[in-house]
C-alpha cells in the first residue's frame, strides 16, 4: 500500500525503446501454456484484439493479446497474477515489506501457487525505472492504479503499449483496476469473476459485524507525533475511504463535504480546529507497532477533545514493515489475506461508540 505518492522519475537514458516493439513477442509468462499458441490465456477474453481502452492520458491500443505484461506502481501486477499470468516485472514493494525482499507476502504466495519465479524488479525508489522496465521487453504495460504524470505515460508509451488510471492519480477504486488491468490482458471475464469473488468474501466478513454499519469513519494519513499541530487524512477520492464504505462505514459529513472541493487525495486540518471531525465516529489511519502516536493524540490537549480519540474508537495500522498496514489499500490479492483482520479491529473500535 502506498502511502507517499510517486517522486519525479529519475532521468533515464535508454536506447532507441521503440525498437524493443519488435522483439516483444519472444516468450510468454501465461500460467496456462496449453493455449499460448492460440492466443488465449488461462479463461478466454469477453471480446477479441485489437482493444482501445480509454484512461486519463489518452486512448491505448493493445494490438494482439499480450504475452509478456509488465506492470508498473503499486499493485497493478496482482492482476494478472490473480488470474494464472505471470508478469515479466513489477514494482518492488516499498510498504508493509516484511522480510525486505521487495514481495509482499500474498503476492509471494501466488507465485508459489503458479510455480513462477519472482519476476524482475522495478526499485522505484526514485520514480519509474524506465530502463529496466524496456529491459523486460514488455507487450503491454499494466498501470490502472497508478501516478503516472503524462510524461512518464509518453515515456513508457515508446516501450508498448500502457494501460493508465480512467480518472486521476491514486485513485482507481479496486474493482476498476481488476476490470481495466483484465481487458488489456484478453481476461476480462476472468477480472468481472474475481470481482464477484472478492464482493462475496467482502459481504460474508462483514455480515459477522453488524456494528459497523452505519458508523462513520475517517482514515488519517501519517502523522508525525513530534508534530500534531495539524492531521492529514484522505479525502472520499481515495481507494482507502472507498474500502471502508466496501465494509459497512460511511464517510463523515465533514469530509465529504471537503471532499467536494478538491479532487486531491488527501487534505489537512489544524488541530486547533479538530471540533470539525466531531462527526467522527471511528479513527483509523497509519500508526507504529509500538502505539506511540496513539498515546500521543489521546494526550494532545487539542486532538483529545476529538470524540473518536476521547472515547478511544479508534484503530491505528502498525507500522510500515507490517504487511497489515497494508490492509487499508484494497488489492485484488491483499483483500483476501487481510480482510479478517482489518475488519475485525474495526468492529472492535465500533464497539466503544455508543
Amino acid at each position: 500500500m502506498r502511502t507517499h505518492r510517486l517522486r519525479p522519475p529519475r532521468l533515464r537514458v535508454f536506447a532507441a525503446a521503440a525498437a524493443l516493439l519488435t522483439l516483444a513477442a519472444c516468450g510468454s509468462t501465461s500460467a496456462d501454456e496449453k493455449d499460448k499458441d492460440s492466443g488465449k490465456g488461462s479463461g478466454s477474453s469477453s471480446g477479441g484484439f485489437p482493444i482501445t481502452i480509454e484512461h486519463a492520458l489518452g486512448k491505448t491500443t493493445v494490438a494482439e493479446k499480450p504475452k509478456r505484461v509488465a506492470t508498473v506502481n503499486w499493485a497493478n501486477q496482482e492482476v494478472p497474477l490473480a488470474l494464472g499470468v505471470v508478469p515479466v516485472g513489477m514494482a518492488a514493494a516499498d510498504f508493509g515489506d516484511d522480510d525486505g525482499d521487495g514481495v509482499l507476502p500474498w503476492v509471494e504466495k501466488r507465485l508459489e501457487q503458479l510455480h513462477a519465479k519472482t519476476p524482475k524488479l522495478f526499485d522505484e525508489t526514485d520514480g519509474i525505472d524506465f530502463e529496466a522496465v524496456a529491459d523486460t521487453k514488455p507487450d503491454v504495460i499494466l498501470a490502472a492504479y497508478s501516478g503516472l504524470t503524462k510524461k512518464d505515460y509518453d515515456t513508457l508509451s515508446e516501450i508498448a503499449p500502457v494501460v493508465a488510471y480512467p480518472d486521476a492519480p491514486w485513485s482507481t477504486p479496486w474493482r476498476d483496476v481488476i476490470r481495466m488491468n483484465s481487458k488489456a490482458i484478453g481476461l476480462e471475464d476472468k477480472g468481472d469473476k474475481l470481482v464477484d469473488k472478492l464482493d462475496g468474501e467482502i459481504e460474508r466478513t462483514v455480515a459477522k459485524y453488524p456494528q459497523l454499519k452505519g458508523k462513520s469513519a475517517m482514515f488519517m494519513t501519517h502523522v508525525d507525533p513530534g508534530d500534531v499541530s495539524k492531521v492529514g487524512y484522505y479525502t472520499a477520492h481515495d481507494t482507502r475511504v472507498q474500502f471502508l464504505n466496501d465494509l459497512g462505514l460511511k464517510t463523515p459529513g465533514s469530509i465529504a463535504k471537503a471532499s467536494k472541493g478538491t479532487k486531491k487525495f488527501a487534505l489537512t486540518q489544524s488541530a486547533e480546529k479538530i471540533d470539525a471531525f466531531d462527526d467522527v465516529d471511528i479513527v483509523t489511519g497509519y500508526g507504529d507497532k509500538d502505539g506511540k502516536l496513539l498515546k500521543t493524540l489521546r494526550k494532545d490537549p487539542l486532538l483529545s477533545k476529538m470524540p473518536a480519540i476521547e472515547r478511544d474508537s479508534a484503530y491505528l495500522l502498525p507500522g510500515n514493515t507490517s504487511p497489515l498496514a497494508t490492509a487499508a489499500n484494497p488489492t485484488p490479492l491483499s483483500i483476501s489475506w487481510v480482510l479478517d483482520d482489518y475488519v475485525k479491529a474495526l468492529a472492535k473500535a465500533a464497539d466503544k461508540v455508543d
